[in-house]
C-alpha cells in the first residue's frame, strides 16, 4: 500500500536523495544537501511503510518551486513518481498560484504529462542538463 504525506522525517527524504542523486547520478553532496530543507515543504511516499520516493517544495512568494523529486530504482516505472507529483501539485494548489521546476532533460516528458511546459534555454545543474518548466495551479 502506498502512502504519500507531507513529512517532518527529513532523514528518510535525505536517504532517498542520497541514493538517487549522490550515489546514482554523482551529484556532489554539498550541492544536494544545500541547507535549504528547513525552509521547504517535504513530501515522502512510502510503499508498505518503507520510504520509496520524495520531493520538496520551496515557497517563493506565490510560486511552489518543486525540487529534489526522487524515486528509488525499485519503484521506477510503477507510477509512484506520477502519484507523488499529483499529490504535491494538489497540495500546492491550496497555497500557491503556480509551480516551477528544473527538470533533467531526460525527464521532460514525465513532467509534460502532468501539465508542465518547458521554457528558457537548457542549463547545467550539477553536471546534468536541465530545462525550466512551469505550471499554473489556479
Amino acid at each position: 500500500m502506498t502512502q504519500i504525506t507531507r513529512t517532518t522525517d527529513i532523514d528518510a527524504c535525505l536517504d532517498i536523495r542520497r541514493v538517487v542523486f549522490i550515489e546514482g547520478q554523482s551529484v556532489p553532496e554539498d550541492i544536494e544537501i544545500d541547507g535549504e530543507d528547513a525552509d521547504c515543504i517535504q513530501y515522502l511516499a512510502t510503499v508498505n511503510g518503507i520510504p520509496a520516493a520524495t520531493a520538496r517544495v520551496k515557497p517563493i512568494g506565490t510560486t511552489a518551486k518543486i525540487q529534489r523529486v526522487a524515486v528509488l530504482d525499485a519503484h521506477r516505472g510503477t507510477g509512484l513518481g506520477a502519484q507523488l507529483m499529483r499529490y504535491v501539485l494538489d497540495d500546492a494548489r491550496t497555497e500557491f498560484k503556480d509551480a516551477l521546476l528544473g527538470s533533467q532533460v531526460h525527464a521532460i516528458g514525465f513532467y509534460e504529462k502532468l501539465g508542465f511546459e518547458v521554457f528558457g534555454p537548457e542549463f547545467d545543474d550539477a553536471g546534468i542538463p536541465h530545462r525550466e518548466m512551469a505550471l499554473e495551479l489556479r
